[in-house]
Order: structure tokens, then sequence, then C-alpha cells
């Protein structure tokens, strides 16, 4: 019995760890495409948001299963009713990367070249936050999540040099207005799936080290 809910709790672990790589992918997708106008990889970004609002439901599911069938107690109740936050933050992540999918509607090649020198060095350190973050969660690594944590004023320092190069921009140059909103607009969902990934970490810090 004891050896059947092991696994079980193996699989929730394996599910996370999809879970947060199905996000690392959207988040790559959504900005890859933009940057590289392709049309195949903003599509997958919007797949992938809905395969993870399934993925949500199925591992909502699971838990419950685990809660009622297995009544856990100490630290694997702890590690169960997390990961139900967890989920929450890693869709709202899924949204977000699938918003930004949606911009740059009619942007050519020059401002998507301009556009990526604002924007790539961020959404990589985001995806490596936010894989960093679920590592940390599904491992228990608590003083690597308090890092992760720490991490996110990276991401904050990203966004605040973004929105005050493209205040100056927008006085300087009315014409391409609406593709300096658009990276705005990125540069803003880019910073609330930081938010989200540092969620994800202080779950870990407020509640791995409990009991």
């Amino acid at each position: 019995m004891r050896e059947t809910y092991n696994k079980q709790l193996e699989m929730l672990h394996n599910e996370l760890t999809l879970m947060g790589a199905m996000c690392e992918e959207s988040i790559n997708c959504a900005v890859g495409g933009l940057l590289e106008n392709n049309l195949q990889l903003r599509q997958k970004s919007l797949t992938l948001e809905k395969e993870i609002d399934m993925k949500k439901q199925e591992i909502e599911h699971f838990c419950l299963r685990l809660l009622l069938r297995e009544q856990p107690v100490a630290k694997d109740l702890r590690f169960i009713t997390t990961s139900q936050k967890m989920i929450s933050d890693m869709e709202r992540i899924g949204d977000n990367a699938a918003d930004i999918a949606l911009l740059y509607e009619g942007v050519n090649d020059e401002q998507r070249v301009f556009a990526g020198e604002y924007l790539e060095d961020m959404s990589k350190a985001v995806a490596n936050i936010l894989s960093d973050a679920v590592d940390c969660f599904v491992k228990n690594h608590i003083e690597r999540a308090k890092k992760v944590v720490m991490r996110d004023d990276e991401v904050d320092n990203y966004f605040h040099e973004i929105k005050q190069n493209l205040i100056e921009r927008i006085a300087s140059d009315g014409k391409n207005g609406e593709l300096w909103l658009d990276i705005l607009m990125t540069a803003k969902y880019l910073e609330r799936i930081g938010d989200h990934a540092k969620n994800i970490a202080k779950l870990v810090v407020f509640h791995g080290g409990e009991g």
C-alpha cells in the first residue's frame, strides 16, 4: 500500500515538472515566434495555453484523489496542498505567454529586430527563473528557492529599464507608437510571469521547511 502511495507522489512530482516545462516552452514559443516572425511558434504558444489549462485540471483532480483516499499527513499533506497553489500560478503563466503571442500584428522585420533588442534578454531571464522555481519546488530546495525569490528583482529591473526607454522613444518617435506599446505590453506580461515564478519559489520557502 505504501509503495503505491509513494508512486502516486512521484507521479505528482513528474506532472508538476511537466507542467512547468510546458509553461517554459510556451514563453519561448511566444517570444521566439514574434521575434522570428514565425506563425507556427506563436500558434504553438496558444495551443500550449489550452494544454496547460487541461494539465491544471488533471493535477487538481489527482491531488483531490490523494487527499481523499490516502489522507496524507504532515510533509506529504503540505506538498499536495501547496501543489494546488503552484498550478494556479503556472496556469496564469500560460495565459500571459498566450497574450504575448497575440501581439505585434503588422510589425515589419526591422521592427522585430528592434523589439528583440529590448526583450530577448528579459524573456531568457524569466524562463530560467521559472525553470529553477519549479525545480526547487519539486525537489524542496529551500535555500535555492530563496535565491530564486531574490532574482525576481532582475526581471523588475528589466521592466523598469524598458519602460523608461520607451517613454523617451514615444516622446521622440510617434510613428512607431504601436510598436512601442506592444514592446511595453510584452515586458509587462514577462514581469507578471516573473511574479508567478517568484510565488512558486515562495511556496518552497514558506512551507518547505515546516514540520
